[in-house]
């Protein structure tokens, strides 16, 4: 495949071969290794910015004021649910950022004018003089991923995956422009985006946010979103009022991980690493990129956020990087002897911004400390200030007026305007990928009766993805899509005008027979490592989704799949049993531009061809999690580059149906669900007496009685366990693990252990929950009592307990043998159905407990 439009930023060549070295990778472990004296594999960029000597003159005569504790508050970010104005002003800090679940008020739904009125809040306490200080602009940074999404009524664009599958960096570049103007209106300057990973496991849960497993797909991508974000470097558009700063992010190998395990070890050659990983950021450094983002990744088992040979000498040095390096959600906490609120070898080794989201003040007061010691360096503080003022003045920060006073500031109108709804529209179409097309079924007659059934079909939260609203992309409803259509309403809408029907039924009945059936399910929503999984199978252990193509199709009635995911997933037993099969991904707020493509115009023409083709090669089984393009014994069930037109031969021969994965493997980041354990989990029961039993059998009970176990219903049969305490004495219930588990990735962020669970019998004694991590190892645990007893009596809810609390408790959360214990001293009933980590807005109902 052939990168386009490279040649104006001047790295085609750069790119090109970067991509085609990558192909000649092979499978052969490769030995570890950080940067190396002699010939290096890392290219050399041109930063096109040209030094401006009174910017400089600007920039060091404001330094030359700056007190040591203004210098460091500088260098410090934090999330706007952890800070307030008045901490701005006191601190000087020089960044906030609204993180994935941080809202104004904590509502998720706030509106366009209260984010603004809170960046304006933020902005005038940045520059208020009359405690003392040098009046600098904070900056307001937020993940803007894929549009606004954050905000209501916004533009929300397909996810990345779905763009790679256009080919189309113009588009990409207008998509970037768009993205700018509805953050810029509602308040910030600076969009975490665009992420550049070159995801190589597709079992990770950010692969939606690569835009391909080719490192030449990225890199032609990479450039122009930049541009569109920021502006052409040398016109007079570049970061103006209408245009934001971008963040390329995260430096570097967080798509190489072992097994896609999210912020884990990425094991390469220096070689591999830039060959394959590396090659959005030239692209994105030739476009003046103002940020660059830390990745959590370890290379090598160095972190990232602590790894100078990369940030300093790769990064800055070798490819000329001129802008600042932010940290990512206290990443530097993940570096070998640092903690969240304590690390100055983070700065010491290239970055210029900590991301101290709820650690701000601590990360404040050490680096503080570490700068008064000389620990940091002044020249390193000194730079890294530096760095951040320059992005602050090219911006126009200094003179720009608090956000609503801007050039697009409180112009709401922009949020989810028809120009821009347009184009995103047109990046559903040209994002759609064609698997099947068997006899010709598509396109549809627009004058039919067509059904539209499947748990996608008219549900927003599935059609946008994680990045929404919220972290995971959960706890949306219709309304808070004003400006937006579900894929239903895009068909209804085009069938209505010409003449013909479409029918909303989730579950595929019907009264009437339809003359085709348009089926829309895939996964729920995600983001980061809580959509890591151990296989490649679609909704492992549920076939409802194909139960219900087959009852369509034993009706007699056609049946058109269109799935949406944020990955390739194993579905050859959906596509067997569809006449037609359309990979839709992520598509964002206009599932419109779905029916664009599979209606065709009353007159029987095609209104709308497929252009997608496959920027992520497609598995032949389940388990064939890791199968690149370029790599030896590459061997897909539809390789890279595919994807079918109206004018191709869409009939399939049967797919194999033996998935590859053995029974039992379940979803990542769920302990119990469906009246299943996770593998490598067990129930304990033990007392006080040290009577202990692994439940193998239902009904189970120990020998005093203290505790038992039998199965109950929720939404299955017996999916569910009722533990019954006597209060005869102490008891445990324990969700033992067979080794050593970790969950300290999870216990950085929001993340709690979520329970469905219904309360049968409140507690008439002492209740404690907690985890424990084997001997020699504290166990933490939480009083529960009250919380339990606040519950609705009878009514299955979610009870959530955050992990920072267990790991404030004293639990080493690396090695965990118990990842639940629940025990009561007195009367309990209490019956569970799931048990899984979640996001904090998935929780109807968490247990209080203070975080320090």
């Amino acid at each position: 495949m052939k990168a386009r439009n490279l040649t104006r930023i001047g790295t085609t060549v750069l790119v090109a071969a970067l991509a085609l070295a990558a192909c000649k990778n092979d499978d052969a472990p490769q030995p570890a290794a950080q940067p190396q004296a002699g010939a290096s594999p890392w290219p050399e960029v041109k930063w096109p910015l040209p030094e401006d000597p009174a910017l400089e003159k600007r920039v060091n005569d404001l330094l030359a004021t700056m007190t040591v504790e203004e210098k460091v508050g500088q260098i410090v970010q934090g999330d706007i649910s952890s800070l307030t104005p008045e901490d701005v002003r006191t601190y000087h800090l020089g960044s906030v950022l609204a993180g994935g679940n941080s809202d104004p008020g904590g509502r998720y739904n706030a509106s366009p004018a209260e984010w603004l009125a809170l960046a304006d809040a933020f902005y005038e306490a940045s520059i208020d003089t009359s405690k003392g200080g040098k009046g600098i602009p904070v900056i307001f940074g937020i993940d803007a991923v894929h549009g606004q999404s954050n905000v209501l009524g916004a533009t929300v664009f397909p996810h990345n995956i779905g763009l790679g599958a256009t080919r189309n960096p113009e588009l990409l570049r207008r998509i970037g422009e768009i993205t700018a103007l509805e953050t810029r209106a509602t308040g910030m300057e600076w969009a975490f985006a665009p992420t550049v990973a070159v995801p190589q496991d597709d079992r990770w849960g950010r692969s939606y946010e690569g835009y391909s497993e080719s490192p030449e797909v990225v890199g032609s991508f990479a450039g122009a979103m930049v541009e569109g974000l920021q502006g052409k470097v040398g016109s007079k558009e570049f970061l103006d009022g209408r245009h934001v700063i971008s963040s390329v992010k995260h430096f570097l190998g967080d798509g190489g991980t072992t097994n896609g395990e999210d912020q884990g070890d990425t094991k390469l050659s220096e070689a591999d690493l830039v060959r394959i990983h590396a090659a959005g950021y030239p692209p994105a450094i030739a476009a003046g990129a103002q940020s660059v983002m830390a990745s959590f990744n370890s290379v090598n088992g160095v972190k990232m956020h602590g790894n100078k040979a990369f940030l300093t000498d790769a990064l800055k040095g070798r490819m000329g990087f001129g802008g600042f390096v932010v940290g990512d959600w206290n990443g530097h906490g993940q570096v070998d002897g640092c903690t969240n609120s304590d690390c100055p070898a983070t700065i010491n080794a290239g970055l210029d911004m900590a991301m101290a989201p709820d650690s701000w003040k601590g990360f404040y007061d050490t680096a503080l400390a570490a700068a008064k010691a000389g620990t940091i360096p002044k020249e390193r503080l000194d730079d890294a200030v530096r760095r951040i003022l320059r992005v602050k003045f090219r911006l126009g920060l200094f003179e720009a007026g608090k956000p609503s006073q801007r050039a697009v500031g409180g112009k709401f109108e922009l949020l989810g305007a028809p120009e821009h709804r347009a184009v995103a529209r047109q990046a559903v179409r040209e994002s759609l990928v064609l698997l099947k097309n068997q006899a010709g079924v598509l396109p549809l007659d627009p004058r039919k009766r067509i059904l539209v059934a499947g748990n996608g079909a008219n549900e927003m939260t599935t059609q946008v993805g994680g990045w929404t609203f919220s972290w995971q992309g959960t706890g949306s409803k219709r309304a808070d899509f004003p400006n937006a259509d579900t894929i239903f309403e895009g068909i209804a809408q085009q069938a209505k005008a010409a003449g013909g029907e479409a029918t909303l039924s989730v579950d595929g009945t019907f009264t009437r027979k339809p003359d085709v059936a348009v089926v829309v399910f895939g996964e729920d929503p995600y983001a980061e490592f809580q959509g890591d999984i151990p296989n490649l199978m679609y909704r492992p252990g549920d076939d409802s989704d194909l139960e219900l193509i087959k009852r369509l199709k034993a009706a007699g009635v056609p049946v058109v799949s269109v799935f949406l995911s944020g990955r390739p997933l194993w579905v050859n037993r959906e596509i067997n049993a569809s006449d037609a099969f359309v990979a839709a991904w992520l598509p964002g707020s206009e599932g419109a531009g779905v029916a664009d493509v599979l209606l065709r115009k009353a007159d029987g023409s095609v209104q709308n061809d497929f252009k997608g083709k496959l920027s992520f090669s497609w598995p032949r089984n389940a388990m064939q999690v890791a199968n690149n393009v370029g790599q030896k014994d590459y061997n897909p069930q539809f390789a890279f580059g595919f994807g079918l037109t109206y004018a191709d031969d869409g009939n399939l021969a049967a797919l194999p149906e033996e998935s590859g994965v053995k029974p039992g493997q379940t979803e990542a980041g769920t302990f119990y669900a469906r009246g299943t354990l996770a593998d490598g989990l067990r129930l304990r029961l033990g007392n006080a007496a040290g009577q202990s039993a692994d439940v193998a059998t239902l009904p189970a009970t120990l020998p005093d009685g203290s505790l038992t176990v039998t199965a109950v219903d929720h939404e299955a049969q017996e999916d569910a366990r009722r533990l019954a305490w006597s209060g005869a004495q102490p008891a445990t219930a324990t969700l033992a693990t067979d080794k050593p588990t970790t969950l300290m990735r999870e216990t950085n962020g929001e993340v709690m252990i979520v329970l469905t669970t219904r309360v049968e019998e409140a507690p008439t004694g002492d209740v404690s929950v907690g985890v424990t991590c084997g001997s020699g190892c504290k166990a933490a645990t939480l009083p529960a009592r009250d919380a339990l007893a606040k519950l609705p009596k009878g009514q299955w809810t979610t009870f959530g307990i955050p992990l920072k609390c267990l790991a404030v408790a004293g639990a080493d959360m690396r090695k965990l043998d118990a990842v639940l214990v629940l025990q009561s001293a007195g009367k309990l009933q209490l019956s569970v159905s799931r048990v899984a980590l979640g996001a904090s807005n998935e929780a109807e109902h968490v247990l209080p407990c203070k975080v320090m």
